[in-house]
């Protein structure tokens, strides 16, 4: 969706809304870690992010490359920005033909900064002197496929010391086709409502997000402010300067300064803030919260997960629960799967179905990051300990679960940890729900005034020896479905046919019912490859003759993967009372992790 569309219908809804602003990390951990704080931050619900272009194009590969991850990934509304800097059109006809084929819509057109080394700013051969004159071009090229985005100055430009000049320039963007406004940074709120007033009699009637900086240090204050001659109230210096040596106490400060600034902009009728987090979630979070900005729960949650913006995924309404904790996985795996036919995830009887492609399958930190998470296991009960401890949140992933747990794991906290110990190494589960209201802060999801429903769901690797153990548990139950398969492909299951299996629903009023999440065999079949896979990258960290690669992979080549769905989601537990029957030295080995007591953990992989 154009950003302009959901500003105007947060403003004729009359509610506060927020965006966010994120710049291009210099190293790849840089980015994957920005990655992991866009998908928390997008619970924060801000109706878009833009992504900043540095000066040249310098970093123009990796902001396209987060603009278009933000989009099809994480399913977060995503504006481009593109300068004028060291840009010939062909490169600015390259940027503009690849937002398009990604499907981001939203571009924010900058004249953009001096490139580095230079004092002066000046246009390169067939580029633009003026963003204006991107804006125009923009508007001839494709007419209205884009919403365009400006920027304005409060304190004038810089570069322009005429205040008339500056509002005439602001005008020039607005008549070439501009929708919609974001401020500069400023910490003077009086100027910028007078701001306000100058520009609407001006004549510049289109929506403007102020663009709030919380202070995170007193030295980047500075740097910033001094760079761009930003006018900073007194009362301001004088609260900054007894506690400037004191990160904490600046950070503080600038938290609660926002807040206000915030708060008299919103009782001056101020409805949208756009927020330069500085890749940084932790003041933007704590702003919102003082603010009681919170987004309504069809924004944050329309579905269990967080649906992709892609073109080609626009319909999509239905996934396999298999690759929930490797999103970016399974987006760029499907994508090169068929269309979506009724909204699934992809057509099974497709040859390019399941197909590992050239994207490969990778752990997502560093190898020293997994070493110090994961250490040098040498014994099955070192991995069991692992698993635990992820359950403890005393490690925050595993190769099978990119983020620490989730929120609905607390119910079902105690029993994941006790079977991880035993041996039944757990990687993705859901507690049975009967009709929690969509609008629950943790296991709602969807339009308000609805229900939602979910089966217990528990995916694990099992020991040969303990699946037949536990197969045989689970033929003597009505309502327990499972899948189970080893490296080398042989399924093991008690469902009848190839029909997908719903695990979570809802119900709402006025329409049918949505059934978003699914087990069924061929895209569990195709997620087995990258769940074995993940065994062997987490063994190729160590010594190829080493103990601890040995164990790995030999827990690789011989376990199996299965996943259990207990039908009757009116049950809380059957899955863990199944496992409990199978005693830990069925697995194979002594376990004495279960020797080991006290696991309060918690795990939703």
């Amino acid at each position: 969706m154009k950003v302009i569309n959901k500003i105007e219908k947060a403003i004729a809804e009359g509610r506060c809304f927020w965006s966010f602003e994120y710049f291009p990390p210099k190293t790849e951990t840089g980015i994957t870690n920005l990655y992991d704080r866009m998908e928390r931050m997008y619970g924060l619900g801000p109706e878009f992010i833009d992504v900043t272009w540095n000066a040249g194009g310098s970093s123009s590969d990796v902001t396209m490359q987060i603009c278009q991850t933000a989009q099809s990934v994480y399913g977060l509304e995503t504006c481009m920005h593109l300068t004028c800097t060291n840009m010939p059109r062909e490169k600015i006809d390259k940027a503009l033909a690849e937002c398009k084929a990604y499907g981001i819509q939203n571009i924010l057109a900058l004249r953009g900064d001096p490139p580095r080394g230079q004092e002066q700013w000046t246009k390169v051969e067939t580029g633009f002197s003026y963003a204006a004159d991107l804006v125009r071009y923009i508007r001839e090229q494709y007419g209205d496929y884009f919403c365009i985005g400006v920027a304005a100055y409060p304190e004038g430009h810089t570069e322009n010391p005429s205040r008339d000049e500056d509002l005439q320039h602001l005008k020039a963007k607005i008549d070439a086709g501009a929708d919609y406004i974001v401020t500069q940074l400023f910490y003077d709120v009086g100027l910028y409502l007078n701001w306000l007033k100058e520009i609407e009699e001006f004549g510049i009637h289109v929506p403007v997000l102020p663009g709030i900086m919380p202070i995170q240090s007193y030295g980047g204050f500075k740097r910033m402010t001094t760079l761009g001659k930003t006018f900073v109230p007194q009362h301001i210096l004088d609260a900054l300067e007894p506690i400037k040596d004191d990160d904490k106490a600046v950070k503080e400060f600038g938290i609660k300064l926002a807040i206000e600034m915030c708060n008299r902009m919103k009782d001056a009728g101020v409805r949208g803030f756009h927020f330069y987090t500085m890749n940084l979630e932790r003041a933007t979070r704590l702003i919102l919260e003082g603010l009681n900005f919170v987004a309504p729960m069809e924004l944050v949650k329309p579905l269990p997960w967080n649906p992709s913006l892609a073109k080609n995924r626009e319909k999509e309404n239905v996934r396999p629960i298999f690759w929930r904790n490797r999103t970016r996985s399974y987006i760029l795996r499907t994508e090169g799967w068929d269309d979506f036919p009724n909204g699934r995830w992809g057509d099974s009887r497709s040859p390019a179905y399941g197909d590992l492609d050239g994207y490969g399958i990778s752990l997502k930190h560093s190898k020293q990051e997994c070493l110090d998470m994961w250490d040098h296991p040498t014994a099955p009960e070192d991995i069991y300990q692992l698993f635990v401890k992820y359950c403890r949140d005393e490690v925050n992933a595993l190769p099978w679960s990119d983020a620490p747990l989730s929120g609905e794991s607390e119910v079902i906290r105690n029993h994941l940890a006790e079977v991880n110990a035993s041996g039944f190494l757990t990687i993705n589960s859901q507690p049975a729900v009967d009709g929690v209201p969509s609008s629950h802060p943790v296991l709602g999801w969807g339009p308000r005034n609805g229900f939602v429903y979910q089966k217990a769901y528990l995916e694990f690797f099992v020991s040969p020896a303990a699946l037949d153990a536990l197969i045989a548990k689970i033929n003597k139950k009505d309502f327990i479905t499972y899948y189970a398969v080893n490296k080398q492909g042989d399924l093991k299951t008690n469902t009848q046919g190839d029909s997908p299996n719903a695990v979570t629903w809802g119900v709402f009023p006025g329409q049918e019912i949505v059934q978003p999440t699914i087990v069924e065999a061929q895209s569990f079949m195709a997620w087995k490859d990258e769940a074995f896979e993940l065994w062997n990258k987490w063994a190729d960290l160590y010594e190829n003759s080493s103990a601890s690669a040995k164990l790995i992979r030999e827990i690789s080549d011989t376990w199996f993967l299965m996943n259990v769905v207990d039908n009757n989601f009116k049950e809380e537990h059957a899955i863990f009372e199944i496992l409990k029957d199978v005693q830990p030295a069925t697995n194979g080995y002594a376990a004495k992790a279960n020797g080991r007591n006290g696991i309060p953990g918690a795990a939703l992989h």
